[in-house]
């Protein structure tokens, strides 16, 4: 696939960044933003944003290969870079092996199968924090795609009517579920069907400057703290899209239905453990909190008069 164009120049690893020690990226898990992302809002299906560094001594040429798809890129790290991880020498050279074996005509399965087990290993042991949240949401939200609108890009389209298609795709960084319209022109029957759809999250109109533009909308959700939080989260996305295949696309939500009843729904954020996980909580309700009284170790101490302080 097309990536960053390769610069003539070929600067040591991480030289040509002022004040940075020479460092060989080789053996790093990074996250990277390929060119992709603008042409395709949520990027490609197959892969996750999350890449091994095969061949990292030199930073604007590095060639990695990532753990979703298991293609081999060369892409341009000499920037802002974020490394997760490393991977141990061996598990390198099992890599590299099993990419000359797919290049001779071997099993690519094999290739993929590894590769994503690395990836889920690294984000386990990374644990649940603002340098991962980004990928794992983007992991959730492909099995959804997956389940619902199996195609190239990771997002999911609604028929609303007659040539009026809408796309959904998730903002890894704004954690926000984006709805974009044909036209920049206020959809209300789609406005109606997203405060049904979503009642807990905060909905919001996308105003485009330039009115040749296309609109939509943004249903944003709060920030997840912690992994079981943003597996809620995927649950709510993944409910609330049903809901609208019922309401635009009722044979489409019917056929979609067996189909995740029959096999079962993908869920690889499942398999990651949460070492880190903090104490459960939950919400807690205005009316009920008003109502009950406050208990003893709750109460604020009165003074008495002749009491001593």
């Amino acid at each position: 696939m097309q990536t960053h164009s390769i610069h003539d120049s070929r600067p040591e690893a991480m030289a040509d960044v002022p004040g940075v020690c020479e460092l060989p990226l080789t053996r790093a898990v990074v996250q990277y933003r390929d060119g992709h992302e603008i042409d395709m809002p949520g990027g490609r299906i197959q892969d996750v944003g999350l890449a091994v560094v095969l061949e990292g001594r030199y930073a604007a040429q590095a060639e990695v290969i990532d753990v979703g798809s298991a293609e081999v890129k060369r892409l341009d790290l000499s920037g802002e870079l974020v490394v997760l991880d490393w991977v141990y020498e061996p598990t390198l050279d099992h890599l590299n092996a099993l990419v000359r074996e797919t290049a001779q005509g071997g099993d690519r399965s094999a290739l993929q199968r590894f590769c994503f087990q690395v990836g889920l290993r690294v984000l386990e042991r990374s644990g649940y924090g603002p340098l991962t949240r980004s990928t794992l949401l983007r992991v959730g939200f492909r099995d959804i795609c997956r389940d619902l609108d199996l195609h190239d890009g990771t997002s999911v389209r609604i028929e609303l009517g007659a040539r009026r298609i809408v796309r959904a795709h998730l903002d890894y960084d704004g954690n926000a579920l984006v709805f974009r319209t044909p036209t920049s022109a206020v959809d209300p029957a789609l406005e109606a069907a997203l405060l049904e759809a979503f009642p807990a999250a905060d909905l919001r109109r996308i105003v485009p400057v330039d009115p040749a533009a296309t609109g939509g909308c943004q249903v944003r959700f709060p920030l997840p703290l912690d992994l079981a939080e943003l597996r809620g989260q995927m649950g709510a996305i993944r409910r609330g899209l049903y809901a609208l295949f019922e309401r635009f696309e009722p044979g489409r939500h019917r056929s979609v239905r067996e189909v995740v009843t029959t096999f079962g729904a993908r869920a690889t954020l499942a398999r990651i453990r949460d070492r880190r996980a903090p104490a459960a909580t939950r919400p807690i309700e205005r009316a009920v909190a008003a109502a009950e009284p406050a208990t003893e170790a709750e109460r604020p101490a009165v003074a008495h008069e002749g009491t001593v302080h």
